[in-house]
């Protein structure tokens, strides 16, 4: 059973420093930079599960080709989440390839613990999702989790898997 929280966690980021994290996969590391100026909220949740352990196991469970691979949903049927919300904050930053934004429902103010990576660029989710980082490396790692094979559902038959996620700041 996953880890639930009562409640978003305390803002522990500073948004004047840097972080970046390792997310490292069954198939390849990918390295990405955070925003905590654009999407503090976002960046701090995400890096309190990471620290937390919260992602290590986590597949990712939806992959399309020429779109985006999206995880950090411990259930990994695409409706779990940490227990909380995390608020939109819809910004000016554009969602082109290795863009990490969070995922939600209908509800803009629904985020939790998804995300995505894009595999290529998606003009039509400007300013309708909140960015909050971007791959700096590992590229080549998003294009083998979307190549994977997969049902009519976008579900890969054997999907990649989340090992550990290690945060740092500057």
């Amino acid at each position: 059973m996953a880890k639930t929280y009562s409640k978003p966690p305390e803002m522990t980021i500073d948004p004047k420093k840097t972080y970046t994290a390792t997310i490292e996969t069954s198939l390849g590391n990918i390295e990405v930079e955070f925003y905590p100026k654009v999407a503090p909220q976002h960046v701090n949740s995400f890096i309190f599960l990471a620290k937390d352990g919260y992602y290590d196991g986590v597949i990712f469970h939806r992959v399309i080709p020429g779109f985006m691979i999206q995880g950090g949903d411990p259930t990994g049927t695409g409706s779990g989440g940490p227990g909380y919300r995390v608020k939109a904050e819809f910004n000016d930053m554009k969602h082109v390839r290795g863009v990490l934004s969070a995922a939600r429902t209908n509800d803009p103010n629904s985020a939790g613990s998804q995300f995505f990576l894009m595999h290529q660029a998606s003009t039509h989710l400007d300013g309708q999702y909140s960015v909050f980082g971007k791959a700096t490396s590992g590229l080549e790692v998003i294009d083998k989790i979307v190549s994977l094979p997969r049902d009519r559902n976008d579900r890969p038959h054997n999907p990649a898997q989340i090992n550990k996620i290690t945060v740092r700041e500057a």
